[in-house]
């Protein structure tokens, strides 16, 4: 969804909220593509400060697929999303301000929510997510999933740390 920032780019100490939707059908990274389940309507606060930035802030929730990392079953997380954005209108004129986002969700005039929306997404993204905490994951022989049923393969593996001793022990036995 697109909100015209026109009105409020040219006049100073303008505010104004408007509640916005987001229209994004799902999330894309180098990780995969997980669809957003959960997006309700919000509102956005932006305001026009002294014509040197526009603030916007604003707080949604969306709820996204995520496979678990252990079994690979998909799990709803829910994101709190909390908004709270300079975008400079001008060239900063002290250095500690340049650390300022760049202008990429604002273009001719128009604030791109879903482009902000993505942007606060990949920032929250969790760094793991279970199904349950005592999630067994899959077998890694044969891929059944532990959680729902057990298989017959041989789980013991050697430790990697043992493997010269091992193969010691192997070249000296008896055929």
């Amino acid at each position: 969804m697109k909100v015209d920032v026109t009105d409020l780019l040219s006049t100073e100490d303008k505010a104004f909220e408007q509640e916005v939707e987001i229209e994004l059908p799902s999330f894309q990274s180098k990780l995969g593509e997980f669809p957003i389940i959960t997006k309700a309507p919000f509102v956005l606060h932006l305001e026009n400060q002294k014509k040197r930035f526009l603030k916007v802030t604003g707080t949604a929730d969306v709820v996204v697929a995520i496979p678990c990392d252990r079994c690979l079953k998909e799990v709803p997380v829910t994101l709190h999303l909390v908004i709270d954005r300079k975008f400079y209108l001008k060239e900063p004129e002290m250095e500690e301000e340049t650390d300022a986002e760049d202008m990429d969700c604002i273009k001719e005039s128009a604030l791109d929510v879903d482009r902000l929306i993505y942007d606060e997404i990949l920032v929250n993204w969790p760094m793991k997510v279970l199904c349950r905490d005592d999630c067994k994951g899959i077998c890694r022989k044969c891929g059944t999933n532990l959680n729902d049923n057990t298989c017959s393969c041989d789980q013991s593996e050697p430790d990697p740390r043992m493997a010269a001793a091992w193969d010691i022990f192997n070249q000296f036995k008896e055929v």
